[in-house]
């Protein structure tokens, strides 16, 4: 498993190794797209009570690491 943030980890055997909120099967990708589509964070606390809006933060913050991060475009054949 990584930790990601105090948050965030990645494990193999959970969710088939997504990102997730710690102690939780609960994916960054869910948050993200509960957020894009309008809802805010008190709308996904209503949906998942066990999160804090400090989980939905670091979910936000993941998403802003990885697209900050470099990445390298391979032609497929």
């Amino acid at each position: 498993m990584d930790i990601i943030s105090e948050r965030i980890t990645i494990d193999d055997e959970i969710c088939n190794g997504k990102p997730v909120i710690e102690g939780t099967r609960i994916t960054v990708n869910t948050i993200l797209e509960f957020l894009s589509a309008g809802d805010s964070a008190d709308d996904i606390i209503k949906e998942y009570p066990s999160l804090t809006k400090e989980d939905i933060s670091a979910c936000l913050k993941f998403a802003a690491e990885i697209s900050n991060r470099h990445f390298t475009l391979k032609k497929v054949a």
